[in-house]
């Protein structure tokens, strides 16, 4: 195997495989169609598994909604979710009365902690002409002494994100999108002040890179001893990693303590995901949305859930969407309002 290369494995249609501290990470492709009046697909659901859709018929799924796409009320607790939308919409409320639609390139970046319950809806806008998602999801731990703070969230909007820029002489492009970390002196906007990320010392990058055909550049050592990275290659085209190829759909285990030199393949565009941080290092149990240190932790979980459902669901419906006309916003627990492009 190449020197910067210690081990690949292929990409299955389920969530990918992931290194302490992060616990989880699915990439979300849907091509829907055209929206109805109600936000959902305007065609017939028939032949589909309504409330666990997940087959991806005609290049598309409901997930676990029922009417419009998406992730209806479900809790969660001891770690964070960093949901980052590349094309289309997320509308967000939560048990605590907070709500958001982003997407389009902006990031949410929400803290769990203690618990709390959200919905995650997909709302189909565009009445007259397909309705493209993507995003990430990733889940990123939290060390026990930060599982019971305060849930929060963080949103990190499109213009403020750093995307690096760089065009070889043959006018081909490699273009970085700086989720968090930083590249080249620009920094990514601060996570929750809880967050594993918020700590220096945990090294923590989150790098979305495109490649366009025959196109490279080359990502700097991470900082931090004892620091690990994955690379997922996703999109077209394979992607050569110092000296070795890796195949489109497969994920790699690289080393982080040297330069990472990235390479389109072929003549396609690749596309590639970089997760980076030091290891927390602690014992992790996770049951489903509960994420603790151990059974005692979980089974607390279920029980405070059961009894608080983690601050109770305000809204008249599990999968809650805003309306049509409502453009991107987020609005936090103590009433503060976020418009995009507005202080």
């Amino acid at each position: 195997m190449s020197n910067l290369v210690l081990e690949t494995v292929p990409l299955g249609q389920g969530p990918w495989p992931t290194i302490d501290p992060f616990l989880f990470c699915v990439h979300h492709l849907d091509a829907y169609p055209a929206g109805d009046h109600r936000l959902g697909p305007a065609t017939s659901l028939t032949g589909r598994n309504i409330g666990h859709d997940f087959a991806n018929l005609d290049g598309w799924n409901m997930y676990h909604g029922d009417v419009v796409p998406g992730f209806p009320q479900h809790p969660h607790r001891g770690f964070e979710t960093v949901t980052f939308v590349r094309n289309g919409l997320i509308d967000h409320s939560d048990s605590l009365g907070a709500a958001a639609r982003f997407g389009a390139g902006d990031v949410q970046w929400m803290t769990a902690g203690s618990g709390i319950v959200h919905s995650e809806m997909f709302p189909l806008l565009n009445a007259d002409e397909p309705n493209p998602t993507e995003l990430f999801q990733i889940w990123l731990n939290l060390p026990k002494r930060d599982k019971m703070v305060d849930p929060y969230f963080t949103m990190l909007w499109d213009h403020d994100i750093p995307r690096i820029r760089r065009v070889d002489d043959n006018g081909r492009l490699a273009e970085i999108t700086v989720v968090a970390g930083s590249l080249e002196g620009s920094t990514a906007p601060a996570p929750p002040p809880n967050s594993w990320a918020s700590q220096a010392q945990a090294d923590v990058a989150i790098w979305q890179v495109h490649l366009d055909p025959g196109a490279s550049t080359t990502l700097p050592a991470a900082v931090g001893k004892g620091t690990a990275r994955m690379l997922y290659i996703y999109g077209e085209g394979d992607v050569i990693v110092g000296d070795q190829r890796i195949s489109v759909r497969h994920a790699a285990a690289v080393r982080a303590d040297v330069d990472l030199e990235l390479r389109a393949a072929g003549d396609q565009p690749c596309e590639v995901l970089l997760l980076q941080g030091r290891s927390i290092g602690e014992p992790v149990a996770q049951y489903g949305p509960f994420v603790m240190n151990d059974r005692a932790g979980i089974e607390q979980a279920f029980r405070d859930y059961q009894a608080t459902q983690f601050g109770g669901w305000p809204w008249p419906s599990d999968g809650p969407t805003h309306p049509r006309q409502q453009g991107r916003f987020a609005r936090h627990v103590d009433g503060r309002l976020e418009i995009p492009g507005r202080v």
